[in-house]
């Protein structure tokens, strides 16, 4: 039955204030919900706040606050000379005990006990130090502990405390003293975050084995990844002492050949052709005018000795464009560069070599063991042997001790480097050293300004020096009349035009003279037997490395 339109329309008007009233409803619950929401919302702010403003007002009632804290911009942009005296941590020994000092340090490692008790490592240098903070009434709060518990690995802090002296040896620490803290500030805020761990960077890899062989997984930093973030990689204690031995290798080495009467000098590294006649050159625009970089000294250091210097050295960079990958070969290094003036025999060139090396490797054992020790730790190494005056041996003489052990060597060729390694190893069972002299090389491969011998033409009056079987210095006595010169450049398939410069030079009266070069990075590297040239190199350029 239908009904009637007016009873439809009422039936229409009652479902739908229906429906208003039940949105009305779902609305209102909406409304409450959300208002609780916003009130809960509202006591957690204000609980936060009045956290945060009890917080507050503990830092500002806590009585020591000034003994802890960030140090502010403006009190390290040199505002104001202090008189304080910082203690370097190599120095902190038992012979300071109750003495108050002030160190500055990088925040190495941090191992909370409670929230009483903190136990922090400050390193400098390489050298590290045990600190500790604990909760003592007038001395040391509980803010200042949680304020170092925050600090992250790497920050820069300034530390001021008591020394004492434990019963029991110091195992985390090279320094065998503890430091009471009672003042921290963070001068400097490391990321929380790095991308390489000091602690993993500075693992060797016995370390590492060992921990493998127990089951237990440990960081491996890469080669790559070391160098990537150089800046963090030299931090260990290893590269602290990489680095600081090779600033003394360079720094003996000029004392040595000052009081020897040499005169350091400066070269141009710009320059207008090959410096070695090769074409392994890095090539520039020098103005409009085709340039490169320096592959040597050689020619401006032969200069200088016609110039009148007598005895000439210097330490400069040195680039090669070869596209060699090996363990021990740079795009750039450091060479040290030695020219000197012959009297009679180019073994007056090999005494000098003799002893600068033997002085060098003196002065490192007697003057550089902890960073010896250091370097040892993560790399192992036997120390150097070396004779108080250095063996020379001939080629001649080098390449029957390579034939009687079954080694066949071309005695016109030169010594690849598994040849070179084997006679290092033969010298070293039948003479008791790693450093060692071979002279008289065949002239076939020595450079066109060899100078050849005098009783036999096919070989010259140069000589290499090896460490450990790996070859250090090339020297040889020059060929300095202009004549001999052009006929050797020649005789090498050099175009004699390209090399006039270098001729003319002699052409004003030259003396006789020789000379050799070293790379730095590479004596450290063998000095210390280290596996690769990288290690003693700062920022390596290689033919894949740029950056950093």
């Amino acid at each position: 039955m239908e009904l009637p339109s007016e009873s439809m329309s009422s039936l229409q008007i009652d479902s739908s204030a229906a429906g208003d009233e039940s949105k009305a409803a779902v609305s209102k619950k909406a409304a409450k919900k959300e208002a609780a929401k916003a009130e809960k919302l509202r006591r957690q702010q204000e609980a936060a706040a009045a956290a945060a403003a009890a917080a507050a007002a503990a830092e500002e009632a806590d009585p020591l606050s000034d003994n802890y804290g960030d140090v502010p911009l403006s009190e390290i942009q040199s505002k104001a000379v202090s008189g304080r005296s910082w203690t370097p941590v190599v120095q902190l020994g038992p012979e300071l005990k109750d003495r108050r000092v002030l160190v500055r340090g990088r925040l190495h490692t941090s191992r909370a006990v409670s929230k009483n008790m903190l136990f922090i490592v400050l390193r400098e240098k390489g050298f590290t130090v045990q600190c500790i903070l604990t909760v003592k009434a007038d001395l040391v709060s509980k803010q200042m502990v949680k304020f170092a518990s925050g600090l992250s690995k790497e920050s820069i802090l300034d530390v001021e405390g008591l020394i004492t002296v434990p019963e029991n040896p110091i195992t985390g620490a090279t320094q065998q003293v503890e430091l009471q803290v009672r003042m921290i500030h963070c001068i400097s805020r490391a990321f929380p975050t790095l991308p390489i761990n000091i602690e993993d960077a500075a693992r060797s890899e016995a370390d590492i084995e060992r921990a493998e062989k127990a089951g237990e997984k440990l960081v491996r930093v890469g080669q790559d990844t070391r160098l990537n973030y150089r800046v963090l990689d030299i931090r260990t204690p290893a590269n602290a002492g990489i680095f600081r031995i090779q600033s003394q290798v360079s720094n003996k080495f000029k004392d040595f050949l000052l009081s020897e009467g040499f005169i350091e000098i400066h070269t141009p590294k710009l320059i207008g052709g090959s410096s070695e006649g090769g074409s392994a050159v890095f090539k520039l625009d020098y103005k409009g005018q085709p340039a490169c970089l320096a592959q040597s000294p050689q020619l401006y250091k032969q200069m200088a000795i016609c110039g009148d210097f007598g005895r000439v050295f210097e330490v400069g960079p040195v680039f090669r464009a070869e596209d060699s990958y090996t363990h021990r070969h740079l795009c750039e290094f450091t060479g040290l560069d030695v020219e000197m003036e012959i009297k009679e025999h180019y073994s007056e060139v090999m005494d000098i070599v003799d002893r600068l090396f033997v002085q060098l490797f003196d002065h490192l054992k007697q003057n550089c063991d902890k960073e010896l020790e250091a370097i040892g730790r993560q790399y192992p190494f036997e120390p150097l042997k070396y004779l108080p005056k250095t063996l020379r041996l001939t080629f001649q003489e080098g390449v029957q001790m390579l034939k009687e052990a079954g080694v066949e060597i071309d005695p016109q060729g030169d010594l690849n480097t598994e040849s070179e390694r084997k006679l290092g190893q033969l010298v070293r069972q039948k003479y008791d050293t790693d450093f060692y002299i071979l002279h008289r090389y065949p002239l076939a491969v020595r450079p066109f300004y060899t100078m050849p011998c005098f009783d036999d033409p096919a070989y010259s009056n140069s000589f290499d020096v090896f460490i450990r079987g790996e070859e250090i210095i090339s020297g040889a006595q020059r060929v300095h009349v202009p004549e001999l010169l052009s006929a050797r450049a020649e005789a090498c398939g050099i175009n004699v035009d390209t090399v006039s410069s270098y001729i003319d030079s002699f052409r004003y009266g030259a003396p006789p003279h020789g000379g050799f070069g070293v790379g730095l990075e590479r004596v450290v590297m063998l000095s210390c037997a280290l596996n690769n040239i990288r290690k003693t190199s700062l920022f390596p350029r290689d033919p894949q490395r740029l950056f950093p």
